[in-house]
């Protein structure tokens, strides 16, 4: 059964971080959009992520008038905490951020956005199956899809955002040759754990001879730990025990709450940018165009700003009829994605090169303890990190 097409300005593939906030601030711009969105309203919600959010996207919410229905979590403080070698030592950083930056479990910003959207009238549809992406580079393209009753609907647009993620539909439909895949394997993964056990501390790194370890509290009575592992190593060789004895090895105490152990997953750690951001009327946001390695927690940051960009860039373009920010779109994002990919990289190599040698090497290893100590002893060194770190750069 197919029903009679559709007309709205922008069909926003995928509903997550990037996708929800555009489509957010072009209702609060009276600009049509539709969400379409392959999974559940319930998988969606309950999608576990880590999240920090920093202050150039606590600002942007603020500047399009949703940072108080939609962010929630806690501030940051301007601290990390490290375990080096067994032996705890806090890095206090420098930051003009006053308090703007805070941990927000993506689920969370993810299950308010939609709240939002769906209150004020935001036309958001689950369980959209068999997408596809016509005419990308025509005056109206479309989007075809199956509904949750089986019927065919397409919706002709002025302008598709890809906000679908790097397995998604939208940067597939692009043809090859079109565009650039850039890419950065850093030789090891992240053993990722959901456990039900109170976190001994808020956040955690620890940095030790048997390599990275990260633990970060799930609410009061659950953690996410990670556990640097090589790559050929699979998630079935780590036995509860096992991980246990490796998270108080590395961080050299003790858990003190051993609860069930719910999800291990294998997480190759990469950078990967593809290049332009655009193709066509369809535009590539978050994921679906550059992954930062989770060291860094700017992934869902980089998301929120393609959506502002992109979201400015349609209104100026429907409300002036003018299209430069349009046309900079690609170029805009791009600059920013390079910044916070030369981050990324480097605090990634810095915390795991400064642990196991059997990656990189006792020469890296040296190298990295020095830079870390720089962070430590040079006020100059300690600022950038800081606003790097805050999203102030």
């Amino acid at each position: 059964m197919s029903v009679m097409d559709e007309n709205t300005t922008v069909v926003i593939v995928g509903s997550g971080v990037a996708g929800l906030a555009l489509g957010n601030f072009l209702l609060r711009s009276g600009i049509d959009c539709v969400i379409l969105e392959r999974r559940s309203r319930e998988y969606v919600e309950q999608r576990q992520r880590a999240g920090a959010i920093d202050s150039s996207a606590v600002r942007m919410f603020r500047e399009w008038g949703l940072a108080d229905r939609v962010l929630g979590g806690v501030p940051f403080e301007p601290v990390l905490n490290f375990r080096i070698d067994g032996q705890t030592r806090p890095f206090r950083y420098v930051t003009d951020d006053h308090g703007d930056g805070r941990f927000c479990p993506q689920q969370v910003l993810v299950h308010n956005l939609i709240d939002v959207f769906v209150s004020d009238g935001g036309d958001l549809r689950f369980e959209a199956e068999d997408l596809t992406l016509e005419d990308i580079t025509g005056s109206r393209p479309r989007v075809r899809y199956r509904d949750s009753a089986g019927a065919t609907r397409t919706i002709s647009c002025d302008f598709i955002a890809g906000c679908d993620g790097d397995h998604g539909v939208s940067r597939t439909s692009i043809p090859d040759g079109e565009l650039t895949h850039l890419s950065h394997e850093y030789g090891y993964a992240w053993l990722t754990v959901l456990a039900e056990a109170p976190a001994n501390h808020q956040s955690m790194m620890a940095i030790h001879d048997r390599g990275f370890a990260g633990q970060f509290a799930r609410g009061p009575q659950a953690s996410r730990f990670y556990l640097q592992c090589p790559l050929d190593t699979s998630a079935e060789e780590w036995t509860d025990d096992r991980i246990w004895e490796e998270i108080e090895t590395r961080f050299g105490e003790p858990v003190a709450v051993k609860g069930p152990i719910s999800s291990k997953t294998l997480v190759p750690l990469r950078s990967v940018v593809y290049e332009p951001m655009s193709h066509g009327r369809l535009y590539l946001l978050g994921d679906a165009a550059h992954i930062v390695p989770p060291m860094s927690a700017k992934g869902m940051n980089l998301a929120l700003h393609d959506a502002g960009v992109f979201a400015a860039a349609v209104l100026k373009h429907v409300k002036e009829q003018d299209a430069g920010l349009l046309e900079a779109y690609s170029s805009t994002c791009l600059k920013h994605v390079w910044n916070y990919q030369a981050f990324a990289a480097w605090f990634t190599d810095l915390m795991h090169d400064a642990g196991d040698i059997s990656y990189h090497g006792e020469f890296r290893r040296r190298l990295a303890r020095a830079e870390f100590e720089r962070l430590y002893d040079s006020q100059t060194a300690n600022r950038l990190f800081g606003e790097f770190l805050t999203g102030l750069n």
